[in-house]
């Protein structure tokens, strides 16, 4: 069955003004198109049920931009997320009126500022705006604040503690929000400690709470320095640790693992300290427990040991730091594993692992 002649017509026209991207409210049965003179729309008459007179629509959009009346190949979903659409037919894409169109748009690795205002237009989803904020290009333009100011008003709507870290991770990125907004959400983070999280994950040594540096830091980076300069990366991590910045970072960890409400937020927590210390453990995640990461520092490595020759008084600090830098989901597993508790019984079950972190962090900090 065609469309009826009215749709028709006016799909003609609207086509024949070159849109840049085209929409389709189903609730509504509304086309929107979107040029250079602005926005138009086209109130859909079907002469058929609803969901097969949009499939006629889409049809009739991809014959005209595609000149294939088959439509946006959804089938391809997982090819067209992971980035893998092609970047010269990004525009055609955005006039399918097909959301899994825009979300191909979205994750395409030539996906430009101008491209994602469009995109962004024709699909306004979370998803689409995280995809598009972790593309440098976008975080570079002028979309970019804008895409991270959605993501934080939405942030109240979200439940999963995965999602807002990730919000919050892609929201802080430098340049995006201003200095008030990442005010007000350190000081929400008092009630909802999780958005700690999305500032540790994204600017970890950038937050809006400035601490000192330790009281030894001076003296320690007067006897670091040179090892440092000279490539060894546990005497620049032992300085980053000890600077003002650092002595935030733990306070930040500390805060959080006083009180993780579930696992989804202590295992973020774990990953999120191991990252920050990344440069320890070249291999990544060594998915030991906590006792096997004790065991292991104690026997010290070669920068550990070039360390302790200038700094004998550092030894406690080297070791927590290393344990730190393995910390994950190994650390975990014999509790979860037994376990699916969350809030005040998850934490009293945790009490032999969230103890000795405690102690490791305040080893650290300047209130040891």
């Amino acid at each position: 069955m065609a469309l009826s002649s009215e749709d028709a017509l006016r799909l003609n026209v609207l086509l024949a003004n070159k849109p840049k991207a085209i929409r389709i409210d189903e609730s509504s049965m509304t086309l929107y198109g979107l040029s250079e003179k602005g926005e138009a729309k086209v109130s859909l008459n079907p002469n058929c049920r609803d969901e097969q007179y949009l499939r006629q629509v889409r049809e009739t959009l991809s014959g005209h931009v595609l000149g294939s009346p088959g439509g946006y190949p959804i089938y391809l979903q997982r090819w067209t997320r992971m980035g893998q659409t092609r970047d010269d037919n990004l525009e055609q894409l955005l006039l399918l009126g097909e959301p899994e169109a825009v979300v191909a748009v979205s994750c395409a690795r030539g996906l430009t500022d101008e491209l994602a205002r469009l995109a962004w237009w024709a699909g306004q989803q979370p998803d689409n705006a995280r995809r598009m904020l972790s593309n440098p290009a976008v975080v570079a333009g002028s979309m970019g604040p804008e895409l991270a100011n959605f993501l934080i008003e939405f942030l109240p709507f979200e439940n999963e503690p995965e999602v807002m870290v990730e919000d919050l991770r892609l929201a802080l990125q430098p340049g995006l929000v201003s200095d008030e907004m990442r005010a007000k959400l350190w000081k929400r983070a008092e009630k909802k400690p999780v958005y700690y999280l999305g500032f540790l994950a994204s600017t970890p040594d950038d937050l809006p709470e400035k601490l000192p540096a330790r009281a030894d830091y001076a003296a320690c980076q007067s006897e670091l320095e040179p090892l440092a300069e000279a490539g060894n990366c546990t005497a620049q991590q032992l300085l980053r640790l000890l600077d003002a910045p650092g002595q935030g970072f733990l306070m930040g960890v500390a805060r959080v693992l006083k009180k993780p409400s579930n696992q989804e937020v202590i295992s973020l927590l774990l990953d999120v300290v191991r990252n920050y210390l990344s440069a320890l453990r070249a291999a990544g995640d060594p998915d030991l427990t906590l006792e096997e990461l004790q065991r292991e520092v104690e026997t010290l490595n070669e920068e550990e040991r070039a360390c302790l020759a200038v700094l004998p008084e550092m030894a406690n600090e080297l070791r927590a730091m290393r344990l730190l830098s393995g910390l994950g989901y190994g650390v975990l597993r014999p509790v979860f594993s037994r376990s699916d508790a969350i809030g005040s019984l998850m934490r009293r079950k945790l009490e032999p692992i969230l103890t000795p972190l405690g102690d490791y962090l305040s080893c650290l900090r300047s209130d040891r």
